[in-house]
C-alpha cells in the first residue's frame, strides 16, 4: 500500500459524505416507510443548512409512502416524462446524452467508478453524482479521493447545474417533501461550492 493510499477520512469528511449519500439515496426512488422515518428522525442546528435539514424532518414526519411516491413519480417520470430531468446535459446543454455525460464517462473510468449493471438511467443524473462524490470522499472507488480532486470533480460536473436543481425542486408544483428535500441540497451544493473555492488549487 503506497503512502498516497493511506489517506484518513476526517470526522467531517465522513459527514459530507453521508449527507451526499441521502441526497442520493432519496433521488433515486421514493423513499420507504424505513427512510421516511429516518429523515423524521433528523435534526439540524441554527445555519442554513441544519435549519433546511430541520424543515425536511418535519415534513417527513406527515408523509406517507405512497404519497411520496406519487409525488417523485410526477416529478421525475411523469406520463412521457416528469417536471424536472435531474441530468447534466439537459441542465446544461439543453438536451439529455450531451458532452456533459461524455464528459462524466471518461472521468469516471480514470477513476474506476461503473455504473451498476442494475442501473439503466445516464450517469449524470443527479442520484448518481451525489453518490460518486460520496465515494470519492470515502473511498469507495479506491483511495478517498484528495480535497484537489473532488474540488475538480465537483466544480467540473456538479456546480454547473446542481444548484439550479435543487432550486427547481424546491419550487416546482408537484414538491412537497421533495420541495425541503431540495432546500437540503441547494444550501448543501452552497457550502461545498464554498468550501471548495476557499482551498487552494
Amino acid at each position: 500500500m503506497t503512502a498516497t493510499a493511506q489517506i484518513d477520512v476526517s470526522s467531517e469528511d465522513r459527514l459530507r459524505a453521508d449527507l451526499y449519500n441521502f441526497l442520493g439515496l432519496m433521488l433515486s426512488g421514493p423513499p420507504d416507510q424505513l427512510l421516511l422515518d429516518q429523515c423524521t428522525g433528523l435534526s439540524g442546528d441554527e445555519s442554513e443548512l441544519g435549519q433546511a435539514i430541520a424543515g425536511l424532518a418535519r415534513v417527513a414526519k406527515a408523509t406517507k409512502p405512497a404519497k411520496v411516491e406519487t409525488e417523485f413519480n410526477a416529478l421525475f417520470i411523469g406520463l412521457g416524462r416528469g417536471e424536472l430531468l435531474p441530468y447534466a446535459s439537459y441542465y446544461l446543454t439543453g438536451f439529455l446524452n450531451e458532452k456533459p455525460l461524455a464528459a462524466l464517462r471518461s472521468d469516471m473510468a480514470a477513476r474506476g467508478m461503473t455504473r451498476a449493471a442494475n442501473v439503466y438511467e445516464p450517469e449524470d443524473n443527479i442520484a448518481s453524482l451525489m453518490e460518486m462524490m460520496a465515494g470519492m470522499i470515502v473511498g469507495r472507488f479506491s483511495a478517498p479521493a484528495t480535497v484537489d480532486d473532488q474540488k475538480t470533480f465537483f466544480n467540473k460536473h456538479i456546480a454547473p447545474w446542481a444548484g439550479h436543481f435543487f432550486a427547481d425542486l424546491e419550487g416546482a408544483k408537484n414538491s412537497v417533501l421533495y420541495a425541503s428535500l431540495g432546500n437540503v441540497g441547494r444550501a448543501f451544493m452552497e457550502i461545498e461550492r464554498e468550501a471548495f473555492r476557499m482551498t487552494a488549487g
